[in-house]
């Protein structure tokens, strides 16, 4: 399995930012306790005073140069590992649109994936390629990949990609637009085809329904999202196939947390409960899936975002700068959240309000929490 890469992140601290580096790095077994989800969900927060979003974009937009010069190098990569680290950047800016409604946080988002469709070429003309075949795709020959294709990679960034097109349709003035319409019309036929049904196609045991739940989960969001957007109805059904099954799967892992039993715990093995469970670097990933699954109301309820909010707030980051490796309380890591845990903050203002002291800040962080506070305010 591939190693997170390294990342910088920004640390805001007493007037200043500080530039550091961090290394991101299918039935519920019948012993299993009882869930948190299994009791009554836990009363709303009472109000509390939240910075608005104005305040997270002005944290966003000082990064706004540097982004554009490390960015969009890499949307115009044609390898893919280049895309799957793309994959924060294009998700800090889908976030600020869905946040503020400013287009040219949309038409960054746009141009990034679209760099990144113009870097693709057909399967049969990639060297290192196993498949060789009509699809158009990217070869790799980072992380010892050699040349070959990556459905890990594409996925980490599809996934986002995807979330953009969703955007785009929930805004009618967007939407309604010839340019954005015929934009939009071209990267959900590249997403339908040279995405998931490329890989689907090339063996959906292998590179969809994964062997680790953080990997089954970018195709479940995948899926969700393309669900919603496509007009075939052979191709949706697909598309709810595969989120069923991956969500099912997801939702059948979860235990009552061994530290703290208002909590969930996961092991990213399918079928395991071995502690210390899944790390919470990957386990990102699986909360970018839960969190807009629960929105669309498939697989998750609002007593089960309770138990992840316990996770989050209770057991992953139980205080001041400890940051826990692994969601059972163990181990000791960087404190990164900006890719999943954080989105949590949408759902509860107490947990907004704890994410609003987090000194591990970077540009997806600052996008999420502003869109945080605007479903909060809404």
């Amino acid at each position: 399995m591939k190693k997170f890469p390294r990342r910088s992140i920004l640390l805001l601290g007493a007037g200043a930012i500080v530039a550091a580096t961090v290394a991101e790095s299918t039935a519920r077994p019948c012993n299993a306790m009882p869930l948190p989800g299994d009791e009554p969900a836990a009363v709303p927060s009472a109000s509390v005073r939240l910075k608005p979003v104005s305040h997270w974009t002005g944290v966003f937009e000082q990064s706004w140069d540097y982004q554009s010069r490390t960015a969009q190098p890499m949307s115009r990569s044609r390898d893919s590992q280049d895309h799957y680290d793309l994959a924060y950047t294009l998700d800090a800016n889908v976030a600020m649109f869905r946040a503020t409604g400013t287009r040219r946080y949309l038409d960054r988002a746009l141009a990034y994936t679209e760099n990144v469709v113009a870097a693709a070429a057909p399967s049969s003309s990639l060297s290192g390629s196993t498949f060789h075949d009509r699809y158009r795709g990217w070869a790799s020959s980072k992380s010892g990949q050699r040349g070959d294709e990556v459905p890990l990679y594409e996925s980490y960034f599809w996934r986002y990609a995807t979330q953009l097109l969703v955007a785009i349709r929930q805004s009618p003035q967007v939407y309604a637009n010839a340019g954005y319409r015929a934009r939009y019309d071209q990267l959900l036929s590249f997403a339908e085809v040279d995405v998931f049904e490329k890989w689907y196609a090339r063996g959906a045991d292998e590179s969809i329904y994964r062997e680790r739940t953080h990997m089954a989960a970018h195709w479940a969001l995948i899926a969700l999202n393309l669900g919603r957007l496509t007009a075939d109805s052979g191709r949706r059904t697909r598309y709810k196939q595969v989120l069923t099954t991956i969500g099912a799967r997801i939702h059948n892992q979860m235990t009552r947390n061994p530290v703290e039993p208002t909590a969930y715990f996961w092991n990213d093995v399918w079928g395991s409960t071995r502690r210390p469970g899944q790390d919470v670097g990957h386990g990102n990933g699986v909360m970018a899936y839960v969190v807009e699954a629960r929105d669309q109301g498939t697989t998750w309820t609002a007593k089960d975002i309770t138990a992840f909010g316990a996770l989050l707030t209770k057991v992953v980051w139980p205080g001041g700068t400890t940051y826990r490796e692994f969601v059972d309380g163990t181990g000791s890591d960087n404190g990164w959240i900006a890719d999943g845990f954080v989105k949590l903050g949408r759902y509860d203002p107490a947990v907004q309000h704890r994410l609003e002291s987090y000194q591990v800040v970077n540009d997806q962080f600052a996008a999420n929490m502003a869109l945080n506070a605007k479903i909060l305010r809404a």
